[in-house]
């Protein structure tokens, strides 16, 4: 067995989500519970199917969203692993609890607009995904200043009243 780590390849201001699923109808269910959730939403959703045709099968709204998902879907290569990239001023908290109600949506990795490194584990099989690295480590502990400064950014985009 080899540990490999796939970059995500984005432009930084883009958002995602990770996630693994079981069944090839979860392009198409996670497109509606997407256009359900947030009418006039621009995404790409990928899924990389694991048996028969061992295909990438793609669905959205938005041609780059989707060929994002399609080129970081066949980067990764891991059994019924799906992406979905958020078009630019959406994103992940306005749709994930959508996807988790997916019936065939197994498990969420990851929902950001970080830098991401997947770790995968590569045997003769084929691979999977064990987990992800989002982000960067902590730089220390906010103090009062930098509370008042999340609590106010919090209001000042509309999250918080």
């Amino acid at each position: 067995m080899n540990l490999v780590a796939v970059r995500i390849d984005k432009p930084e201001t883009i958002n995602f989500i990770l996630g693994q699923t079981h069944f090839i109808k979860s392009v198409e269910d996670i497109h509606e519970a997407l256009v359900n959730t947030v009418p006039g939403i621009r995404f790409g959703v990928a899924f990389c199917e694991a048996s028969g045709d061992r295909l990438v099968r793609w669905s959205g709204t938005d041609a780059a969203m989707i060929a994002l998902a399609q080129t970081n879907a066949q980067a990764i290569g891991a059994g019924h692993c799906f992406l979905v990239f958020l078009g630019e001023g959406y994103y992940p908290l306005n749709v994930l609890n959508a996807i988790k109600q997916v019936p065939e949506v197994c498990r969420i990795f990851c929902a950001t607009s970080n830098p991401v490194e997947v770790l995968l584990a590569e045997t003769g099989q084929g691979r999977g995904i064990i987990g992800v690295v989002d982000g960067f480590p902590p730089l220390g502990v906010e103090d009062e200043q930098k509370i008042g400064a999340r609590k106010q950014l919090l209001r000042q985009i509309g999250y918080k009243l």
